[in-house]
């Protein structure tokens, strides 16, 4: 009866430990628990975000030890997809402002000051919204930051507005693309999606690296 007894206790205490082993938290060679939480993690957007700087690959560049100049600028937008539609005139209508992009509205980050349309941009992050027409484009940098589409967008909050002409691609472009390319004074901004390109562009003055800033980067 005892020995009944005993081996009932055991089989118990076993099962025990068992379930105890299966929600207790994993201790790591710090001596601190990890707990493993399950969470919904969202699909993937059918607009990435996406990310250019000037120079371009700067991050890639950094990690080779390739850099021969500080980082300029950065632009953060999402990458909608042409996906069967008309874009220009209809999708985004002409003559009113556009985030250019989708989702939360394009941010550009300058990490030194620059000059755009004449006007001083004092480094920092802005949005950047478009007003396309078929003849032009007005890009607008605007300090009002982290915004979702241009459903609040304020005209009172724009630092500069800058017209540039529209270019016709000969391939249309799939997805939203923004690149920067170097140009005599700086920069330019380069936005294509479709069968439509524009560059804005971006005075910023910048020194070679020396052999010591190189290293501080």
């Amino acid at each position: 009866m005892i020995m009944k007894k005993l081996f009932s206790f055991s089989f118990s205490v076993f099962f025990t430990v068992v379930a105890l082993a299966q929600t207790t938290a994993s201790v790591n060679t710090t001596g601190l628990t990890q707990q493993t939480v399950i969470t919904k993690l969202p699909p993937l957007d059918k607009s990435p975000m996406d990310m250019a700087y000037f120079p371009e690959d700067f991050p890639m560049l950094k990690t080779q030890n390739k850099t021969t100049q500080p980082p300029l600028a950065r632009v953060i937008y999402s990458r909608p997809q042409i996906d069967n539609r008309v874009i220009f005139g209809e999708l985004i209508e002409y003559g009113k402002v556009w985030r250019m992009g989708a989702n939360e509205a394009t941010e550009i980050e300058f990490f030194k000051d620059a000059i755009i349309g004449g006007k001083k941009i004092v480094k920092g992050r802005y949005t950047v919204y478009a007003i396309p027409t078929q003849t032009k484009w007005t890009i607008i940098i605007n300090k009002d930051t982290d915004s979702w589409g241009a459903f609040v967008y304020d005209e009172k909050k724009d630092i500069v507005r800058v017209d540039v002409t529209p270019q016709t691609l000969a391939t249309p472009v799939e997805p939203l693309s923004m690149t920067f390319t170097k140009a005599a004074k700086g920069a330019d901004l380069v936005i294509a999606w479709s069968s439509v390109s524009v560059s804005l562009p971006i005075e910023i003055t910048y020194k070679e690296f020396s052999k010591q800033n190189k290293e501080e980067c």
